[in-house]
Formats: structure tokens, C-alpha cells, sequence
């Protein structure tokens, strides 16, 4: 039977249409956990195709209010794909000028969309990751600070502020008190911390746990492996419960495996994610004790795709 209709939206910019994104019940990815409920938080769903726009739209957003970002500067930030994707998003809609700097090794996908809307893309070197991007982009902007605005998103409050505010409050709206586990990816770390702090001042106790890749060579593009990286000014490690490392191999095979079964195409990053939700899930089935986990899926699969499969075969 088709769901029945709600009222259709109509919005002024797309900007508003950012949040509000669906939850999606796992039944037969999460089938040997049949007594707990777990969801998927499709944040595939925003306008720009990741959970980044939430956090990219109130950077600009807060920084076109106070003046910290004018019609004379550029904004330019480090970024491995999904938040250059929302800068340059809402760049266009804004009528605001982006340059981003990202290692050259992300998926074609990223850098194609990013340009498509007038995005000027600065690379970093491919073997620095992340990090790499951090510190390229922080020479550029000491080196003429009046050109640049320069959000960082690893250290800008309002990155977490996103998900405090919108993540956070949507869950609680859609699952209400049967939520009793939150899981999301570890990246610039805004999504985790923001989203956790919101549910832990929930009325009844909610377990947060955060994911990273389980080495410091992975191919898990958007995670961070904590230990071996520089740790993003807003990540506090007392802001959540637990951290749960995945390998580069149980998250390819969980974002096949939501493909085939649940005709959800996601990331890798975001296979990453639910492989630990349903473990937790497993976990909570086999000591009886029920429960209704939410993972963030942070992006659709189609960022991911050619060179990665090759990369998977020979690099992984």
C-alpha cells in the first residue's frame, strides 16, 4: 500500500531545504538482530547529497550575519569531497565565491560536482589525506588573510552546532524514547559531538558511539583514524560513550550489502556505520535486552564510484 501523502513542500531557496531527512528501518541487513530496531538516518536526502550540508549552510549562513564573510572575500576551506560539495552548493545559491582545497586522490564524482558549480578546487598531496589539506590550506590563508574567509571547519563551533540543533532534535522526533544507541562516522567529528550532545540531554539514557577506521591506512574516504591524525579542535572524546573501529573491508561490504538488500546506495563510510550498528544490534539481540539503534548515513554511493572499485581490488 503506498504511504499516504504528506503536504508537499515549497521553499524560497534551496537553502531551506536542508534537514528533515528520513529514518529507514534495516530489516533484512539487521535480520540476526530481529528483536532490535535499527534505522538509517538518510542524510543522502539534503540538497547537496550529505550530512555536510547541515553544517556547511550554518558556517555561511553565521558568517554572512556577523560579517565575517562579505561579498570582497572567497571562502576557502579544507575538505576530502562532501562539505567542498556543500560550500560550493550554497556558494552558488548565495551568490558566495569558493575555493577549496582537498588531497587529488578523491572520487571524480566530488571534484566534478564541486566544479559544476563553480568551485575552484586547490589540491593537496594525495599520501597526506585529510591532514595534508589542513595544513595547505592554513599557508594559503596566512599567507593573504584579508582575501580569505576562512570557516575551518574542524575547529568551528557552529559545525556541531548543526547537528545539535538539527540532527539531534529530528532523531528524537522520529524514535522518540525507543532510541537507546546512536552511531556516526568520526570525520571532521561536527556530526558525532553535535548529534550526542542533543541526545544525551534526552529524558532517558542514550549510548553514543563513534566510528573510525580500524588502521591508519583504510579505505574509508571521510573517516578520520583518531590516533594518527590531527585531532579536530571540536572533538571531545568525553562527548560520547564509545568508540567502535571498523576495517576497510566490513564497510565496502556492508555498503554492498544495503545496495542488494535494502536498495540503499550509500558510501563506504556510511557501510562503516551501520556494519557497528548492527553489531551493536546483535549484541543487544543475544543478551535479550531489545533496543533501537540509529545510524547516520552520511552521503550516497555514487560519490564513490570509478576509480574506487579498481582501488578496492588492488590498493585494499
Amino acid at each position: 500500500m503506498p504511504p499516504r501523502l504528506a503536504r508537499s513542500l515549497r521553499f524560497s531557496t534551496i537553502a531551506e531545504a536542508v534537514g528533515q531527512t528520513p529514518l529507514v528501518r534495516l530489516d533484512r541487513a539487521a535480520r540476526e538482530a530481529p528483536s532490535v530496531e535499527v534505522y538509517a538516518k538518510l542524510e543522502f536526502a539534503n540538497p547537496g547529497g550529505s550530512v555536510k550540508d547541515r553544517a556547511a549552510l550554518r558556517m555561511i549562513s553565521r558568517a554572512l550575519d556577523d560579517g565575517r564573510l562579505s561579498p570582497d572575500k572567497i571562502l576557502i576551506d579544507s575538505t576530502s569531497g562532501n562539505t567542498g560539495v556543500a560550500y560550493s552548493l550554497f556558494g552558488a545559491a548565495l551568490g558566495v565565491r569558493i575555493q577549496l582545497v582537498m588531497p587529488s586522490n578523491v572520487s571524480k564524482a566530488r571534484k566534478d560536482i564541486t566544479r559544476a558549480f563553480g568551485t575552484e578546487i586547490i589540491f593537496s598531496d594525495p599520501m597526506e589525506g585529510s591532514d595534508g589539506a589542513i595544513r595547505k590550506v592554513r599557508q594559503i590563508v596566512d599567507e593573504n588573510p584579508e582575501k580569505y574567509f576562512y570557516p575551518d571547519q574542524y575547529s568551528n563551533p557552529d559545525n556541531p552546532l548543526a547537528h545539535y540543533y538539527g540532527t539531534g532534535a529530528e532523531i528524537l522526533d522520529q524514535v522518540g524514547d525507543r532510541i537507546t544507541h546512536f552511531v556516526a562516522g568520526l570525520g571532521t567529528s561536527g556530526t558525532i559531538m553535535g548529534t550526542s550532545k542533543r541526545l544525551r540531554e534526552h529524558s532517558r539514557p542514550i549510548r553514543c558511539i563513534a566510528v573510525e577506521p580500524a588502521d591508519p591506512l583504510h579505505g574509508l574516504e571521510g573517516l578520520k583514524h583518531l590516533p594518527s591524525s590531527l585531532i579536530p579542535p571540536i572533538h571531545d572524546a568525553a562527548g560520547y560513550d564509545e568508540t567502535m573501529r571498523v576495517g576497510t573491508e566490513e564497510g565496502w561490504d556492508m555498503s554492498d550489502t544495503l545496495a542488494r538488500e535494502e536498495a540503499i546506495h550509500v558510501g563506504h563510510s556510511a557501510g562503516a556505520v551501520v556494519y557497528a550498528a548492527i553489531e551493536i544490534a546483535k549484541k543487544l539481540h543475544k543478551e535479550q535486552q531489545g533496543g533501537c539503534v540509529v545510524a547516520i548515513i552520511p552521503d550516497r554511493g555514487d560519490r564513490y564510484f570509478a576509480p574506487m572499485k579498481w582501488e578496492k581490488l588492488y590498493l585494499w
